[in-house]
């Protein structure tokens, strides 16, 4: 498994967990991709969780904060991409129609962490790397493999992250009109763009590779999670997209180790 070393700007760079049950999730998602854990204190007398695949860090799987737990809301993964310069960039957000939602905030030693939004919604976190540059790995088992935003402003959300990052874009066209949008960073295809649903609201889904897809759904369902979307039969690949028993959503894809 080839390390990270360090992401490009404009790079999904990790993605995160936020739970109202961090044991219940551990333990499924353990099931799911084999995670190992290093648990540390909050200061609120609560624990997070680094989640390992093969000794590498890949994520981590943290309490709600307060207003979530008060909300009684259900579990949600978090994106974030790579960013040179977050102050700056939260500033930039701003000018080009987005919103700036939390931050910057400094987390020690290890980033500077913010969450924007571009126009039509969708939160979507910041990361500037100080000693912690995100995921170690990419696109393996066990690892984030893909992001994508479902928006009912496509074209405007792509013109803002342009605008931020400086995006190239490739579109590609689909069988009812509309267009699915790659974002391309360092000439590679970094996240995906799409419109959503009639009266949906803006929101990232995330993808993490799995080496057997077919079993990591059994996996899935023999711990307590629902399969939203099942593999289709004519692919090994996948997606699948499965729900964890405190409501998080995410896609599994098979990826060669």
């Amino acid at each position: 498994m080839p390390k990270v070393d360090a992401y490009q700007h404009g790079e999904p760079c990790w993605a995160d967990l936020q739970t109202p049950d961090v044991e219940a999730a551990k333990n499924f998602y353990s099931g799911v991709f084999g995670w190992t854990y290093r648990d540390f204190p909050t200061p609120d007398g609560r624990s997070y969780s680094q989640a390992f695949t093969d000794g590498e860090l890949v994520s981590v799987i943290a309490p709600q904060n307060p207003s979530q737990q008060a909300a009684g809301d259900p579990a949600r993964w978090n994106v974030y991409f790579a960013a040179t310069d977050a102050a700056s960039l939260m500033q930039d957000a701003v000018h080009a129609g987005g919103t700036a939602e939390f931050g910057p905030e400094d987390v020690g030693d290890t980033g500077v962490l913010a969450f924007l939004a571009p126009p039509g919604g969708g939160t979507t976190g910041i990361w500037q790397a100080g000693t912690h540059r995100g995921s170690s790995l990419s696109n393996e088992p066990g690892a984030l493999s893909w992001a994508e935003l479902s928006t009912p402003k496509p074209q405007a959300a792509v013109g803002f992250f342009q605008e931020l990052f400086g995006h190239e874009v490739t579109e590609y066209p689909q069988d009812d009109g509309a267009s699915y949008s790659a974002l391309m960073a360092g000439g590679r295809e970094a996240a995906g763009v799409l419109p959503s649903d009639q009266g949906a609201a803006a929101e990232w889904h995330i993808y993490f590779g799995v080496a057997d897809l077919r079993a990591a759904v059994k996996a899935a369902l023999a711990a307590g999670g629902q399969v939203l979307v099942e593999p289709a039969d004519d692919s090994a690949e996948g997606p699948a997209t499965i729900r964890d028993p405190q409501g998080g959503v995410l896609s599994l894809v098979q990826v060669a180790p």
